[in-house]
């Protein structure tokens, strides 16, 4: 079965700088003149008898056999090709997440309640819907519940925990109208998906679909819009040859272990990967550091007795002191990579802290030590930074933390510094969107004060918001943000059926 991504990968497979590859000629005539000369035997003197010059002429089959100028011709093309700069996919932004942003489009239906898939297709959709949120740490997700009519439940955010309360408060009672418009979900979720500078993908969470979604499925893949997958919660399998029928829509049953969330994954990340080798604002990655290693152990082989050439060692040294890149001497791994490559193959690795030690790069260091979880450390190196990235990494290192105005306050200096990014303007709007949340869910359980982060932040009614009240003695207040959600979670589903019957209202008329 060839991976996924793959045939994508190879259409852009290129050479970042494909002179190098002149070198291939020289090292192609070198190796024409050597082995030829290698093969033609010494003039024997006719004096001497046939059998006994047949006998003298040792090696007359060398031509047939494996030459030490292979070998170094061999591990010269290699060098020469990895200084070309083979690649097939580019570099990231450090702040633009490395899978595909996500909206998650989730039926909140009567028929969902059935228990065919235990304990019911809902509160299963659910639980696989918090799985793939941790196998996907740090991608951005947005979640839209829909039956009758689509709702926005919570904006694309990388932050599971705010997800979560949301997400368990969804049942078909706080939806404000029966049916099923998967319509009204696609073109909400494709709204949501059109405001972000990665194109990213619509995952739909269903147990059947009307006949009248299939054209506008159809039509929805025809236009070139956002690629949209199915997660299936049910048994029923003509509901799901149905869907399969679908072109261009490819559909992962439910599994009872983790297999189904894998595919899902690596069905998104492959979306993600066939966008950014198409965005030609990120940097190809230079890939040739692979063909280091086989030129490495081709060499091994020049330890054999008469293997070794003063002249291969000379020209091997030379192409590795041509490589374009920095190099130091205290270290091997420096004789080829610089610390900011280091540190990239650290980071792929997943090794945060080793690579925001290697990293002199001061985005990618902060970088890393976001992906570490140190928010307040990352925060701080971005601050002192003049860029607008700079500003949207410490916006989203302080959101991370639960320090949520100054994370509104590093979002609008990304937007002063930038008025037209539109990823810093959706943060922004974001990091409102929480506080406000927060704001309203304390004013409506009427709690005062409460540790709401771990920035030791209080609201101190501000704006005459909520009311006073005291705390009753012997019941301490939540001491963590955690803590504090979980006190509201039993009042989220109330919460979202008076906003989905706000919204439905406000639409009808």
């Amino acid at each position: 079965m060839i991976p996924d991504g793959f045939v994508d990968s190879f259409s852009a497979f290129h050479f970042i700088r494909p002179l190098w590859l002149l070198f291939l000629f020289p090292v192609g005539i070198l190796w024409w003149s050597v082995r030829g000369s290698a093969g033609r035997s010494a003039s024997i003197p006719s004096s001497i008898a046939p059998h006994l010059a047949k006998a003298l002429q040792v090696g007359s089959e060398s031509r047939q056999r494996i030459q030490p100028v292979d070998s170094a011709v061999l591990v010269l093309s290699l060098l020469v090709l990895a200084a070309a700069g083979p690649t097939w996919s580019r570099i990231p932004n450090p702040l633009v997440s490395d899978t595909a942003p996500l909206v998650v489009a989730l039926k909140v239906t009567k028929s969902m309640m059935q228990v065919d898939v235990a304990p019911n297709r809902l509160e299963r959709s659910k639980q696989k819907v918090l799985d793939l949120l941790d196998e996907r740490t740090g991608a951005k997700t947005a979640l839209v519940a829909y039956a009758g009519t689509a709702h926005q439940v919570v904006p694309l955010t990388e932050d599971p925990a705010v997800l979560k309360p949301f997400l368990e408060g969804l049942d078909p009672s706080v939806m404000p109208k029966a049916g099923t418009s998967l319509k009204a979900a696609l073109n909400l979720a494709q709204d949501i998906l059109s405001s972000q500078d990665v194109p990213g993908a619509i995952l739909f969470m269903v147990d059947e679909i009307a006949d009248a979604d299939t054209a506008v499925l159809s039509q929805h893949v025809q236009s070139g819009n956002s690629p949209a997958l199915f997660w299936f919660a049910s048994r029923d399998q003509q509901s799901k040859s149905k869907l399969s029928a679908l072109p261009g829509y490819p559909v992962v049953e439910m599994t009872p272990d983790s297999k189904d969330v894998e595919q899902i994954s690596r069905n998104i990340n492959a979306v993600y990967q066939a966008a950014l080798a198409n965005d030609e604002r990120q940097k190809w990655k230079d890939q040739g550091r692979f063909l280091v290693f086989p030129a490495a152990l081709i060499m091994l082989f020049w330890f054999r007795r008469g293997w070794t050439m003063q002249w291969a060692a000379i020209l091997l040294s030379a192409g590795v002191f041509l490589q374009p890149s920095e190099v130091r001497a205290d270290g091997w791994k420096d004789w080829f990579f610089t610390p900011d490559q280091q540190g990239r193959m650290a980071f792929e690795d997943k090794q945060y802290e080793k690579a925001a030690d290697l990293f002199q790069d001061p985005m990618w260091k902060a970088f890393s030590l976001y992906r570490l979880g140190k928010y307040e450390d990352a925060a701080e190196l971005y601050s002192w930074q003049e860029s607008t990235d700079a500003a949207m990494g410490e916006g989203m290192s302080l959101l991370r933390s639960r320090a949520y105005r100054p994370a509104i306050a590093a979002f609008e200096k990304a937007v002063a510094r930038d008025p037209n990014n539109k990823a810093a303007q959706h943060n922004l709007e974001l990091a409102r969107y929480i506080l406000d949340y927060i704001e309203t869910t304390r004013e409506q359980s009427d709690t005062g004060e409460s540790g709401i982060g771990a920035d030791d932040v209080a609201f101190d009614n501000e704006a005459g918001r909520g009311t006073q009240t005291q705390q009753p003695t012997g019941e301490a207040l939540p001491e963590t943000a955690e803590q504090w959600m979980r006190t509201v979670d039993t009042r989220t589903g109330d919460f979202l059926k008076t906003r989905f019957a706000l919204e439905a209202a406000g639409s009808s008329q």
